[in-house]
């Protein structure tokens, strides 16, 4: 997986290998950079900076402005380390704090958690923590609105960009196509999005939102990819069919559908797992 900074940095003392320099990346873009004319929308205005990782303010379709506002990231950027394969955090508490961006990526705030509301590494690759503040004050205080995430599966070809809060660094390509198991160590995840190669995401993207450049809505969160070209081991996920063919794609790295998660969610960002339509893992 895209490692949290901390574990990338480890690895790169133990191994030599891990998170490449940030300057280097082919593909992506900064706040002294001009993007391409198709992702001028896309902006840093709602993603975070946790300690370890990158995140976003999400809402969903039915979220109301006085409703706890959300923070999502990876299950694998957790304060508390790894969930194990099969694990399932629900309500736990938290005091994490996340660094608030506006549209040019100045840190403007920063924001508590009050418990970390839904995490996994199971099927998916996701954490929700829940603030101590609303969607409404926020933007009240800093001008900025959550970002949406979509309730419809992506499609394939859909431009995107990984917006990673951490590094203050964008990435574009499309959505290439989706692995119907994507294997990683002991963890495996169902539906992944695949990106095109032009997405060289590095160590601390974890947990970026990956938004629709035509909607500005989110449709995965970006979490790990093939480093160098093993296959289904830790940092170089494999991809499996539903025949048991297993595909190693070196360099190509992948995101985490998020379109399943507004059903298992009802007013008051209350997480409801037993909800019509949730597909979440149950603890």
């Amino acid at each position: 997986m895209k490692k949290p900074l901390l574990a990338a940095l480890g690895a790169l003392m133990i191994t030599g290998t891990g998170l490449a320099a940030p300057a280097v990346a082919a593909t992506e873009t900064d706040t002294a950079t001009t993007a391409p004319a198709a992702i001028q929308a896309v902006t840093f205005a709602g993603t975070v900076s946790l300690s370890n990782c990158s995140g976003s303010v999400v809402r969903f379709p039915d979220s109301e402005d006085d409703d706890p506002a959300l923070v999502m990231s990876n299950g694998h950027c957790l304060e508390t380390g790894f969930p194990a394969a099969g694990e399932v955090i629900v309500d736990q508490a938290s005091t994490r704090t996340f660094g608030l961006l506006n549209s040019a990526g100045t840190r403007v705030a920063t924001l508590r958690a009050s418990k970390i509301t839904y995490a996994t590494m199971t099927d998916t690759d996701v954490s929700l923590y829940q603030l101590t503040t609303t969607y409404g004050a926020i933007k009240t205080s800093y001008g900025i609105s959550p970002l949406t995430l979509n309730d419809t599966h992506p499609v394939a070809g859909t431009a995107i960009t990984v917006v990673s809060g951490y590094w203050k660094r964008t990435y574009a390509c499309n959505v290439d196509g989706f692995a119907y198991r994507l294997k990683e160590g002991v963890w495996t995840w169902k539906d992944s999005v695949r990106y095109t190669s032009a997405c060289q995401t590095i160590g601390g993207t974890s947990g970026s939102p990956v938004i629709d450049n035509a909607t500005g809505n989110v449709v995965a969160v970006n979490n790990t990819g093939n480093e160098d070209g093993g296959r289904c081991t830790d940092n170089n996920p494999c991809e499996v069919d539903e025949n048991g063919t297993v595909t190693v794609r070196a360099g190509i790295n992948y995101g985490q559908e998020t379109y399943q998660i507004p059903a298992c969610f009802g007013l008051d960002s209350k997480l409801d797992l037993n909800a019509s339509g949730c597909t979440l893992p149950k603890p």
